[in-house]
């Protein structure tokens, strides 16, 4: 089976708890979302479909060489759980080759995480804002999702931009807080935003969070200052 792969590539991670680690990430292609402030819409397809098909063992020979002295394999996209069936026999391989899997995903699709979160180490998981992606609303499926998530270690990021409602952050804080208070929070200010008060506004929501969360963070994308993918 082949994945569409749009692609490979070793970088350091500019998001969440493992900000500043190097990793080799692998960008599958396609989302079934269409959040306003994307930063990655080629792997979307909504213009260019520019991506390469790729069996699991032609790419787990290009991880391997680019491997040495990384934390982990990010697998992301898009949204990486759209191609279920592939990511089951890549998630083994990669877990039989000695390698840390980190999955970076919206958490939109419980299903398909149910089939691969027993090889999965660490979940990187997105709670979307309708508010902020100006997308339909994923509650349910973020809770169900999160409840299997919280199998592995797992920590959640919300994008914070102008257009953020307050009650949205709050639901979401909820959210998380009725699986486990404990589980990391961050809020992430929009890139594009950064120069318009956005800062301030999350130190807000931080503090309105914290009443009910353990963890609450403020961090941007590190990557987008240090001018690397």
């Amino acid at each position: 089976m082949n994945a569409k792969v749009l692609e490979v590539f070793r970088s350091i991670q500019g998001e969440g708890r493992y900000v500043g680690l190097p990793q080799v990430f692998v960008r599958l292609f396609e989302c079934n979302m269409h959040c306003v402030w994307c930063d990655t819409p080629h792997s979307i397809g909504d213009v260019k479909k520019n991506y390469k098909e790729v069996n699991a063992a032609d790419l787990l020979k290009q991880v391997d060489e680019l491997y040495e002295g990384c934390h982990s394999v990010s697998i992301t996209g898009g949204e990486p759980l759209l191609q279920p069936d592939f990511l089951k026999g890549f998630c083994k391989a990669l877990k039989a080759s000695k390698k840390k899997i980190y999955l970076d995903t919206n958490g939109t699709l419980p299903e398909a995480l149910k089939g691969i979160i027993k090889d999965v180490d660490i979940v990187a998981m997105d709670l979307k804002l309708p508010s902020s992606t100006k997308d339909r609303c994923y509650w349910p499926e973020h809770k169900e999702f999160l409840k299997i998530a919280n199998q592995k270690e797992v920590f959640i990021k919300t994008v914070v931009s102008l257009s953020t409602d307050t009650e949205d952050v709050m639901k979401a804080a909820r959210l998380v807080a009725s699986v486990d208070p404990k589980i990391l929070f961050i809020l992430q200010p929009n890139y594009l935003d950064l120069k318009k008060d956005i800062i301030e506004q999350c130190v807000g929501y931080q503090n309105a969070c914290a009443k009910i969360l353990k963890d609450v963070r403020i961090l941007p994308q590190v990557h987008k200052f240090m001018k690397i993918r």
